[in-house]
């Protein structure tokens, strides 16, 4: 047996799941969760995959399946789904020695040493029946070597409901027997590029990638395309990164419910944007020196009606700074030098980027260590007040009334994070 065991625990069907969670009255039956503006299909319930709802369809080609088939959709919630990711991913964290949050619904647990004193199997079901019990979320559970053979494993779990929701491949006659059945395409990493090449060698499952020389494969592709072929060999390649890599940037951009035409409206939405992006990068402990703002029109409209223009600009503030105030005057000379009259944006957004730990940078000379602290007491507070009261403090270049903010109409209430979206009898 290989010296380290992993499992991957995915929630299964994770936003549609979460909407039906606090709606008993649509228990099996479809539900669709639509992307910004209630544009296109992001999430399906079984239900609705069963109908022949596919993953990025727009809304209106499937109007007709919603009328006739009673589909249920929601705007996206993404309060919601963080939080209730955050209660999966504390649980996880109360039962496993060492976690990686891989995504939202995902999370890789180092489980290596406990085949000693425990059934993998058994643990498996255990994770399943107390996420179920405590949260009220099914998810499903891949166990094995490696995490890309973790990954074929809960692929395996979700696809073949014998399984209960639980797969253990730490046996190597079980990983070559589920590899035979599965297409190349279902390895982690593979994408339909890799594939379609991996065809034309004669590579069409998982198995025969596998077996595949590993010199032939580094001729052929890459570094990472040999990597992956150890993975499914039980040499693990890649390590349990518990603590999270700082991001490089931060990118804060939603499209517009209405169109925008206003300069002063869309100062007001970079000013929101630029507020989203400053919270987030003091929740990852920088600072940043450097600001982008972009602005574009719709690349989907009749450009000899609606004509197409994007641009985007940047600058360095004079020292590294996690204050909002400090981005808010750069972001809106930046948006003074590309905005132009006469067209109908569509997006706009802000990016941080060139990141500092606090304390590296040398502070201008008229910046004292006294007014820069004192700037992060006001940001930490003003995080705290709106962590607890979202929105309710804020800077008034953003505005009060957002014509432009995207459309939420189907939005489903905040059940867990507002009493006043608490779930009410019906």
């Amino acid at each position: 047996m290989s010296e380290t065991t992993f499992a991957l625990v995915d929630c299964n069907n994770f936003y549609a799941s979460c909407e039906k969670l606090f709606r008993p009255d649509l228990v099996a039956k479809p539900v669709v969760v639509l992307s910004n503006n209630d544009g296109c299909v992001i999430a399906r319930s079984k239900e609705a995959k069963a109908l022949g709802i596919k993953m990025g369809v727009p809304l209106f080609k499937i109007r007709h399946l919603i009328e006739m088939h009673h589909i249920q959709t929601f705007s996206s919630n993404y309060a919601l789904y963080a939080d209730m990711s955050a209660r999966v991913m504390q649980t996880l964290e109360e039962m496993a020695p060492a976690v990686e949050i891989y995504s939202i619904d995902e999370a890789f647990l180092d489980l290596t040493g406990l085949e000693a004193s425990s059934n993998l199997a058994e643990f498996g079901y255990t994770v399943r029946q107390r996420i179920q019990q405590w949260i009220g979320l099914t998810v499903c559970v891949g166990i094995a070597p490696t995490k890309t053979l973790a990954k074929l494993a809960n692929h395996a779990a979700k696809e073949w409901s014998k399984t209960g929701g639980v797969v253990d491949l730490t046996s190597k006659e079980r990983q070559r027997k589920l590899m035979a059945l599965l297409p190349v395409n279902e390895v982690w990493g593979i994408g339909s590029k890799l594939s379609k090449r991996l065809e034309t060698m004669g590579i069409h499952t998982a198995l025969q990638l596998a077996d595949a020389p590993p010199k032939l494969i580094r001729q052929q592709f890459s570094v990472v395309v040999e990597r992956t072929v150890q993975e499914l060999n039980s040499e693990p390649c890649l390590t349990l990164e518990d603590i999270p890599a700082t991001k490089k940037e931060i990118v804060s951009s939603r499209a517009f419910g209405e169109r925008v035409t206003d300069k002063q409206q869309m100062h007001q939405a970079v000013a929101e944007y630029v507020h989203r992006a400053c919270s987030k990068l003091r929740s990852e402990g920088c600072q940043a020196k450097q600001i982008s703002v972009f602005i574009r029109t719709s690349p989907f409209s009749d450009f000899s009606k609606d004509p197409y223009y994007t641009n985007s600009t940047s600058a360095e503030l004079t020292y590294p700074s996690d204050d909002t105030r400090d981005f808010l005057i750069v972001a809106a000379k930046l948006l003074d030098r590309i905005w132009k009259d006469g067209y109908r944006y569509a997006k706009a957004g802000v990016m941080l980027s060139d990141f500092y730990a606090h304390g590296i940078y040398q502070q201008d000379l008229f910046t004292t260590p006294k007014s820069a602290e004192s700037n992060s007491v006001l940001m930490t507070l003003m995080d705290r007040i709106n962590e607890e009261h979202p929105n309710s403090l804020f800077f008034g270049s953003k505005g009060t009334v957002q014509d432009w903010k995207m459309k939420r109409e189907q939005l489903s209430p905040s059940y867990t994070t507002s009493w006043d979206g608490l779930a009410k009898a019906r």
